[in-house]
């Protein structure tokens, strides 16, 4: 079969254009997903998500995409620093079960700790509780430990600032030694606060405050 020089070129010309608007289309796909999660996605879990979006490449091609072309690359925490775990009080079950929203204010609350490095390289924690009705910061405490004791005051701060708070209130947390001491669980019961416990080393029954923390300490 004959092929004209003219023809031939043409196709040439259209593959490679159909390639670089194909090749426009998943990058700015790469860069809605890396914003949208704050910049925590590697190479591996960005191709994961493009799938979900419908768009299959190769690992290695989204490797080139991101870091080479795109100049995006993980934004990794420093590793926590070590502290003693002592022996739980008590764990709760999980009442969230994932489950995020809430119908109304004051009645699903999440909290946990994070840690910032400051210039000196001293440490300092936070505890945060927020209320996963519009994800508003209901209390936030920053101190020189991570104790049972911030924790307390947290949660009493949140109940100061919250006097109309009425019927069941759940407070959810991850399974941390503050959270199931001895000393919390008994001020949770006695200002009548429901405790409900993430699977331990399972973050995603307490995404909230993980995308939280993300969004907070990138500002």
């Amino acid at each position: 079969m004959d092929i004209y020089p003219n023809a031939y070129y043409n196709y040439r010309k259209h593959r490679k254009a159909d390639y670089y608007t194909q090749k426009s289309e998943v990058m700015a796909q790469i860069r809605d997903i890396y914003h949208i999660h704050n910049g925590i996605d590697g190479y591996r879990s960005m191709t994961v998500y493009l799938a979900r979006r419908g768009y299959d490449y190769s690992p290695l091609t989204i490797h080139r995409y991101m870091n080479v072309e795109l100049g995006l690359c993980s934004i990794v925490r420093p590793k926590k620093p070590g502290h003693e775990h002592g022996k739980p009080h008590k764990i709760f079950e999980n009442k969230l079960n994932q489950d995020f929203t809430a119908d109304k204010v004051n009645q699903k609350w999440c909290t946990d700790f994070t840690y910032l490095f400051l210039a000196d390289h001293e440490v300092r924690y936070n505890c945060t509780i927020i209320d996963l009705h519009d994800r508003s910061v209901v209390a936030s405490i920053t101190d020189r430990h991570i104790t049972s004791d911030l924790a307390i005051r947290t949660l009493q701060k949140a109940l100061d600032s919250q006097p109309a708070v009425k019927g069941e209130l759940i407070l959810h947390s991850g399974q941390g030694s503050q959270y199931t001491s001895k000393a919390f669980v008994e001020f949770c019961e006695s200002v009548h606060v429901t405790q409900s416990m993430s699977k331990a080393g399972y973050p995603y029954d307490n995404a909230p405050m993980e995308r939280y923390f993300n969004t907070w300490l990138r500002k």
